[in-house]
C-alpha cells in the first residue's frame, strides 16, 4: 500500500511498499541502450504472441464461459431447483497468472478460476459433472484432474491452447456478472480451498495495483521468468520459482527502484537478492490481519511457518506464503544463480558483457557426478497423462525426504522439466535429481547415506493413486554421470569433456602465488581414466570436480594451513545417518564459517559455546600454529597418499551401469592447504564448495526394486 510521513511539518511524497524506495534516480542514455538490447534479446527468443495468438485465447476464453454457464444450469435442474433459480443460475471465469499480468508467451497456458454458486459443489459437480462435459467436446483434450494438490485442479486443452482451470465455492445462491472478488467479504463462509483458488486472481490484481510503473513491471518480469526457465530455477512444484514467485519478487524491486527501467531493474533485481537475508520475508505491503479470522501468515503465531526458508508473501488477505514449496538444497542452487547472474550484470554494466550470456543454459547433466532417475510410464497417453501429474505433484517430497532422513548433509537438486526417450513406444518421461553432498558440510572417509527407506516411502505414496491404472509403472534409480541416458542431451549426442590445465595456487607470506602447472594429467596407477579427471570452475554455474593429484613441489609457510580427515570421538558429535551406516565422523575442515543449520542439527546436546569450542578444537587439531614448514608438508603428502589410495580402491571396485542398493559413500577425502582447494584454479567460489565423491554400491537390479 502506499505509505507517507512527515518530515520538518511537511508530507513526504507517498511511495508503494513496506519501506521507503532504495533509489529514486532515473535512467541515463547507456540504461536506455542497454534496455533496448535486452528487449531485443526477448523478442528474438520469441517471447510475444502474435496477433492471432492472442485473438484464440479470447475466442477460447469466450467458449468456455459459455461452457461452465450451461454447466451450471444443468446440475441446478438435476437438483430440482425452481425454474426461477435455474434461470438466474449462473457461474463465472475469472484468468490470473502470467495472463493475467500480461507476460504470457505462445506457449505458455492460461490460469483460470470458475467462481460457482454455493450448490455446485467441488468433487461431486465440478471435478465430475463438468469434467464429463468437457470429455464430450472436440475441442478439449489431454484432459485430467489432479484433485489432491494444495490448489486442486483440472488441466485439459482447448482448440490447442493449455488451460488449468481452478474452482470457488462461494456462499451466494446467484453468482452475478459484475462480481468483484477484490472485496474481502467474498471470502464469508467458504471453504479453505476455495480460499486459495481466489486468492490467485487477488493476488494478481493487487500486485498490478502495486508496482509504479506496469510497463516496465512487465518488461522486467519477462526477462527473468526467461532467465529462470534457462537456469532450471523455474518450477513452483519442484521446490523453486514459479510465476507469482518471479512477479512478486520483481515487483518488490519495481518499488525500491520506482523510476528504473528494465536493464536497471534487471541489474538491482539480482544485486538485491544475492544480499537478501533468507528467511527474511518479501512483502509488497504491510501484512492484513483482516476481519474474517483466516489464517495469515504469522512465524510468530504459527510454528508451522517458521519453517519456510524463502517467504515471499503474497499481498492480497489471507496473506500466504507462495514459496512454500523450497526447500534447503532448492534455495542454495537458486542462490548460487543469483550470484551468478550479479556477476554478470556487474559486467554488463561495465560494457564487458552481453545479454546473452545471462541466458546461457544450464549444465545440468554434466554438473553432478551422481544422479536419481524417476522413470513413468504407462499404456496410452491418457493414462500416461494422469500418472504423470500425479507423480511429478510428489517429487518434492522425495527431495525434503532425502534432506530430512540425511540431516541435510545431502543435497537434490531436481531438475525442473521431464526429459522423453521418444524412442520408446507408449507414455514415457523420465525426472532427475542431481546429488552431492550439501555445501559445507564437513566431509569424511567412507561415509554413507542410506536412502533405500527414503525411496520406498516416497513410492509407497505415489502407488496410493487412486485412479492406479495398470501399466502405470514407476521406476527410480541411481545413475551417474557417465551412464545418463543419451537422450537427455541435445540431439542424443553425449558432450565432449575435455581436459583443462591443473594449476594449484596459493598466497605465501610474501605475496606471490607458487604452485606447478599441470597441462595434462595421465591416466594413475590406480586406473583413473581422463573421464575421471574433472575440474572445479565457479564459471556459469557450473559445479564440475577434479579428482586430486598432488603437485610435484609445493612451498609452505607458517600462515597457510592445510587440512586432513581426522577423528572426533566425542558422541555429542556423532551424527547417525541411518542404522547401516557407521556412526563416527570424521571432519575436513574448510575455511572457518558458521556451520549450516542443517549441520547444526547433528550437534544437538552442545551448548552454543560449547559448539563454538568444538569446531575450534577440530581445526586447531588439524593444523597446529607450531607446525614447521616441513611437518606441514609431511601432512600434505601423507593426506595426498590418502587420496590416492581411495582412487586406486574406487577403481578396484566392480562397475555396472544397474541400479545401485540406495547406500551413497564419500570415496575421497579433500585436502586443502593456503585457503584453496587442491585442484582449483585460486577460485573463491570453488573455496566453499568441497570437491566430493558420492557413489552408491552397485546391485545386479536394474530399477528400484527392493530398493
Amino acid at each position: 500500500m502506499a505509505a507517507s510521513g512527515q518530515v520538518n511539518g511537511n508530507v513526504s511524497p507517498q511511495y508503494l511498499g513496506v519501506t521507503e524506495p532504495i533509489s529514486t534516480a532515473g535512467p541515463t542514455e547507456a540504461d536506455h541502450a542497454r534496455t533496448q538490447k535486452l528487449e531485443k534479446v526477448l523478442v528474438s527468443a520469441g517471447l510475444y504472441e502474435s496477433q492471432d495468438e492472442a485473438v484464440l485465447r479470447e475466442e477460447v476464453l469466450g467458449r468456455l464461459d459459455q461452457t461452465i454457464k450451461l454447466w451450471v444450469k444443468q446440475i441446478s435442474q438435476n437438483k430440482g431447483f425452481s425454474d426461477q433459480l435455474i434461470q438466474e443460475a449462473n457461474a463465472k471465469i475469472f484468468t490470473f497468472g502470467s495472463y493475467r499480468l500480461g507476460v504470457h508467451g505462445p506457449s505458455t497456458d492460461i490460469d483460470t478460476l470458475c467462481v460457482g454458486p454455493r450448490h455446485a459443489s467441488r468433487e461431486e459437480d465440478f471435478f465430475a459433472e463438468l469434467y464429463k462435459m468437457l470429455a464430450d467436446m472436440e475441442e478439449v483434450t489431454e484432459l485430467h484432474p489432479v484433485t489432491d494438490a494444495h490448489v486442486p485442479v483440472m488441466k485439459f486443452k482447448f482448440n490447442g491452447i493449455s488451460i488449468d482451470l481452478l474452482y470457488a465455492r462461494l456462499s451466494l445462491w446467484v453468482i452475478p456478472e459484475d462480481l468483484d472478488i477484490s472485496q474481502e467479504s467474498i471470502l464469508r463462509n467458504i471453504d479453505e480451498q476455495s480460499v486459495r483458488s481466489l486468492n490467485g486472481c487477488r493476488v494478481t490484481d493487487q500486485i498490478l495495483r502495486l508496482v509504479p510503473n506496469i510497463q516496465h513491471f512487465r518488461t522486467t518480469l519477462r526477462c527473468l521468468k526467461f532467465w529462470a526457465k534457462r537456469r532450471g530455477v523455474y518450477s513452483n512444484v519442484t521446490g523453486f520459482l514459479g510465476g507469482v514467485n518471479c512477479a512478486l519478487l520483481v515487483a518488490r524491486i519495481c518499488q525500491l527502484y520506482p523510476n528504473a527501467i528494465p536493464s536497471m531493474l534487471v541489474s538491482r533485481f539480482f544485486r538485491v537478492y544475492t544480499q537478501w537475508r533468507w528467511p527474511n520475508p518479501v512483502m509488497l505491503c504491510a501484512i492484513d490481519e483482516g476481519t474474517l479470522g483466516l489464517p495469515v501468515w504469522d512465524p510468530r503465531k504459527n510454528p508451522r511457518d517458521r519453517m519456510h526458508h524463502m517467504p515471499i508473501i503474497t499481498p492480497a488477505y489471507p496473506c500466504m506464503n507462495s514459496s512454500y514449496n523450497v526447500s534447503l538444497s532448492t534455495l542454495r542452487v537458486m542462490t548460487d544463480e543469483f550470484q551468478r547472474a550479479n556477476e554478470i550484470c556487474e559486467n554488463l554494466e561495465m560494457n564487458k558483457a552481453e545479454w546473452n550470456i545471462l541466458f546461457e543454459p544450464y549444465p545440468f547433466f554434466e554438473a553432478y557426478k551422481n544422479y536419481l532417475q524417476v522413470e513413468i510410464t504407462a499404456l496410452d497417453d491418457d493414462d500416461f497423462r494422469k500418472w504423470k501429474g500425479w507423480v511429478e505433484s510428489r517429487l518434492r517430497q522425495l527431495t525434503l525426504k532425502i534432506e530430512k532422513h540425511t540431516y541435510g548433509m545431502l543435497q537434490c537438486h531436481p531438475y525442473p522439466c521431464e526429459v522423453v526417450d521418444s524412442s520408446r513406444k507408449g507414455g514415457h518421461c523420465a525426472f532427475f535429481m542431481g546429488l552431492q553432498r550439501s555445501q559445507g558440510v564437513p566431509q569424511q572417509e567412507g561415509q554413507q547415506f542410506d536412502i533405500r527407506a527414503t525411496v520406498d516411502e516416497f513410492r509407497h505414496s505415489v502407488n496410493m493413486y487412486m485412479l492406479w491404472k495398470p501399466g502405470m509403472e514407476l521406476h527410480v534409480s541411481h545413475v551417474r554421470r557417465k551412464q545418463l541416458p543419451a537422450y537427455v542431451f541435445p540431439g542424443g549426442l553425449r558432450p565432449v569433456r575435455p581436459l583443462r590445465p591443473l594449476t594449484v595456487v596459493s598466497k605465501s607470506a610474501s605475496g606471490p602465488a607458487f604452485g606447478n602447472s599441470v597441462s595434462q594429467l595421465p591416466k594413475s596407477d590406480s586406473g583413473t581414466t581422463d573421464e575421471d579427471v574433472e575440474d572445479i570452475s565457479g564459471e556459469g554455474g557450473e559445479r564440475l570436480k577434479r579428482k586430486f593429484q598432488p603437485a610435484e613441489e609445493v612451498g609452505l609457510t607458517k600462515r597457510q594451513t592445510i587440512r586432513e580427515p581426522m577423528n572426533v570421538g566425542d558422541e555429542r558429535m556423532t551424527t547417525s545417518i541411518s542404522p547401516a551406516v557407521a556412526s563416527t565422523e570424521q571432519f575436513i575442515m574448510g575455511e572457518q564459517e558458521t556451520f549450516d543449520k542443517t549441520l547444526k542439527r547433528g550437534l544437538e546436546g552442545y551448548s552454543a559455546e560449547e559448539e563454538l569450542e568444538a569446531v575450534d578444537d577440530i581445526q586447531t587439531s588439524i593444523c597446529r600454529k607450531g607446525d614447521s614448514a616441513e611437518l606441514l608438508q609431511s601432512k600434505l603428502e601423507q593426506a595426498s597418499g590418502i587420496c590416492r589410495e581411495q582412487s586406486r580402491l574406487a577403481a578396484l571396485k566392480p562397475g555396472s551401469c544397474s541400479f545401485s542398493n540406495g547406500v551413497v559413500d564419500e570415496l575421497e577425502p579433500t585436502v586443502a592447504f593456503g585457503g584453496t582447494l587442491l585442484g582449483a584454479v585460486g577460485n573463491t567460489d570453488s573455496q566453499k564448495k568441497p570437491v566430493i565423491r558420492l557413489s552408491l554400491a552397485a546391485t545386479t537390479s536394474s530399477t528400484v526394486g527392493a530398493f
